[in-house]
């Protein structure tokens, strides 16, 4: 069974960057990855310095060959599962033997539940957008609308109006309170109360939101704050704590509640970017290769003494 100093369990940019740092230090480093990018359906990334407008499939296959002109390896699949034996993780993948690491590193992200309404996942990461951050610019000016489904939705929508002055918030009736309606009254954004039933799409772009008693409202560009799903299986399964909220307990570094393992991008932040994701795998790498460190000294302390003795 092959060992590595750390196994990664994620190939996105967290992964990645975890990686590279930690191939860097000379570590045996190996990387798991499914091929399912979250951000996949995007045409362009924005927001990260130095690589904005880069499609994100650029991005990791460039990462990836960082990593691996470092030294760090690469298995396709799917971790399956993690246990612990003799003060070693083992990990059984989908698609090649098992491994054995001293640390992990879970840098798995997390997936968007949307609301169930009839073509919004076709558009999705098209012209039906979550973050305006990440897109905003692009479609600057248009017709918005924001599908109110979730309790942050008023504050998102006044988000959201700073890159249009176009903006109409779709809630449920009787969902507002008088200080949300003045609120977005006094930035001039429109509410329209019912229940949306489907978007209206002709020659491949959205035209408008339908609404279930037969009424369409024109729009270009529909935000939606989604439910982020952490895809944390492994934490619950190493007994890792987890927050009332789903997420899994780390501290500033990543480092969760169980011995030898990390996290890392948006599995622990669901606000993370692809530049704050790879900023936290290279502050995870750090603490973990810090860690082997002490781990290192103390045994080799332990020869030494041994050593000494004979």
């Amino acid at each position: 069974m092959n060992t590595y100093d750390v196994v990664v369990i994620g190939g996105g940019a967290a992964g990645l960057s975890a990686a590279m740092v930690l191939s860097r230090a000379g570590r045996q480093v190996l990387v798991v990855d499914a091929g399912q990018p979250r951000n996949a359906p995007a045409t362009h990334m924005h927001g990260y310095l130095s690589r904005d407008g880069m499609p994100p499939a650029e991005l990791l296959a460039a990462g990836r060959q960082e990593v691996e002109g470092y030294g760090g390896r690469f298995c396709p699949g799917a971790v399956v599962a993690v246990v612990r034996e003799d003060g070693w993780f083992r990990l059984d993948t989908s698609d090649a033997p098992a491994v054995r690491a001293r640390r992990i590193l879970v840098a798995t992200g997390l997936r968007d539940e949307l609301p169930d309404v009839d073509g919004l996942r076709e558009r999705w990461a098209r012209d039906v957008l979550h973050c305006p951050y990440c897109h905003g610019y692009e479609v600057r000016g248009q017709a918005f609308g924001v599908l109110g489904w979730s309790p942050e939705a008023v504050r998102y929508a006044q988000i959201v109006r700073q890159w249009s002055d176009d903006v109409v918030l779709f809630v449920a009736p009787g969902s507002l309170s008088a200080d949300d309606r003045e609120q977005l009254t006094a930035r001039a954004v429109g509410i329209v109360e019912g229940e949306v039933s489907r978007l209206v799409v002709q020659d491949d772009a959205l035209r408008a939101v339908a609404l279930g008693d037969g009424r369409t409202v024109a729009r270009d560009v529909v935000f939606v704050p989604p439910r982020f799903v952490p895809n944390n299986e492994v934490f619950t399964g190493l007994g890792c704590d987890i927050a009332e909220n789903g997420w899994v307990v780390t501290d500033d570094t990543g480092r969760t509640t169980a011995p030898g393992v990390w996290a890392a991008g948006n599995v622990r932040n669901p606000r993370a970017q692809v530049i704050t994701a790879a900023g936290e795998g290279s502050t995870a790498a750090i603490a973990i290769n810090a860690d082997l460190v002490d781990e290192d000294v103390r045994h080799a302390v332990h020869e030494h003494r041994g050593a000494s003795r004979r």
